[in-house]
């Protein structure tokens, strides 16, 4: 028996056939001879797709033979047209034109039978990849072998390794997992990987604070030792460099909240108010130093001869993800030895002392359950503690680095963001 479709169905299959053939006829406007496909290609085939799926939603054998029937016609046509130049002396046969007749053939089903946002986002991103084949081919050959391989290293860290993990304590030491870990290194190492690619391939973030910002994403820590020793070495960017410091740091308020809220909701909503307020804090002061106190430097040449940064290392390096696992089981350890032996009390002595390395360990660490047994409240407060922590330590790099006067305000405004978090820390754990 024949189900009858909604109008919406309908409507939606109609209009993606006509947007996927306009696209198709925009991109070939200037080629010499036409393609099989456009804007009224498309939508037949469409219907026609979707009328012979609903012959026969159960076995689409109707649909089936009229696939073959498609198939066997572009066949013929490509082995007539195969040796054929274009325009450009290239062969005219490309695989790109009878897929977008097959993808306009299998949207009139695809339309009627499955959800709205899959035939809405294969076509989308169809057209994407039609329109965008000049900046695909130019990405192609601007990025080198060993991103290829770094690629190929996520892979490994998530496609491989992940699944084979236990998921259950292997030792009564702590709680955590050997999947949490993994699983813990995979969401810190894409943060990153993010932040890296961002800086060797968008042209925009190539210089200037919002490569400060994407150190921040990347490493607070790293951002603010480059950007120390840049001020140190050339004054003409010292106004970018002493607000690139504390911006570093403020996305890396924001960083630690998002860590958090993938693996412990709860845990960052009791987060969200004290690190967005930092977070806000260190903007507000990152703003003054660039357009007020930085101006009053008389720093002008800084606006044509803005910081660079340079890309970080790969982050997916596997020497940098066991050398991160490793600290991720060792924190796991001491965090639950501190709080056995000293109780809180110990819980934030480790969050200060963690703070002058990584801190992301830690922070997963508490976010993912290590801890039982302990309240929401200090997590919270164990947390500000070792971002606390980790800012004292960027404002003595940040004066050492610099030789103290290039960076001072930022060093100053390091300490500031310290002690106003340990406060809020305070705060919340005597509640």
């Amino acid at each position: 028996m024949l189900t009858a479709p909604s109008p919406t169905s309908v409507a939606l299959l109609l209009g993606l056939s006509f947007f996927l053939g306009l696209a198709f006829e925009d991109f070939f406007a200037g080629a010499a001879q036409q393609r099989p496909g456009g804007i009224r290609t498309f939508p037949l085939l469409a219907l026609a797709g979707g009328m012979l799926y609903l012959l026969d939603p159960g076995h689409g054998i109707a649909f089936t033979a009229g696939l073959l029937v498609l198939g066997a016609w572009l066949v013929m046509y490509y082995r007539t047209h195969l040796t054929e130049p274009d325009e450009t002396g290239e062969t005219r046969a490309n695989l790109i034109v009878p897929l977008l007749n097959v993808h306009a053939y299998l949207l009139g089903a695809v339309a009627l039978a499955l959800p709205p946002w899959v035939a809405v986002t294969t076509t989308v991103v169809a057209v994407l990849l039609l329109t965008g084949r000049t900046w695909l081919h130019d990405l192609a050959r601007r990025i080198d072998m060993k991103e290829i391989v770094t690629a190929g290293q996520f892979l490994i860290l998530t496609g491989i390794i992940l699944p084979l993990l236990p998921n259950e304590p292997v030792t009564t030491l702590t709680a955590i997992t050997p999947r949490q870990v993994w699983l813990a290194l995979v969401v810190v190492a894409t943060f990153s990987y993010v932040s890296y690619l961002a800086q060797r391939y968008w042209a925009a973030a190539a210089g200037g604070l919002w490569m400060a910002a994407l150190g921040g994403l990347y490493s607070s820590t790293a951002t603010t030792v480059v950007l120390a020793r840049q001020a140190k070495a050339d004054p003409t960017v010292r106004r970018h460099a002493q607000a690139g410091i504390t911006l570093a740091t403020a996305i890396m308020y924001v960083r630690i909240l998002a860590v958090t809220a993938i693996f412990n909701l709860t845990l960052a909503r009791r987060l969200a108010l004290p690190m967005l307020g930092l977070s806000a804090a260190g903007l507000l002061i990152c703003a003054l130093q660039y357009w007020v106190f930085g101006r009053a430097t008389g720093d002008q040449k800084a606006r044509q001869q803005p910081m660079k940064l340079g890309a970080s290392g790969n982050p997916l390096a596997l020497g940098a993800a066991g050398i991160f696992a490793a600290l991720f089981v060792v924190t796991s350890l001491l965090s639950t030895w501190a709080s056995k032996e000293f109780g809180v009390t110990g819980i934030y002595s480790l969050a200060a002392i963690v703070g002058i390395s990584d801190i992301d360990p830690f922070v997963l660490n508490l976010a993912q359950g290590g801890l039982t047994g302990v309240s929401p409240d200090t997590l919270v407060g164990a947390i500000l503690i070792a971002a606390s922590s980790n800012n004292i330590l960027k404002a003595f790099y940040a004066a050492f680095f610099a030789g103290g006067r290039a960076t001072a305000a930022s060093a100053a405004a390091l300490v500031f963001l310290a002690a106003a978090g340990v406060a809020v820390a305070l705060t919340i754990i005597r509640l």
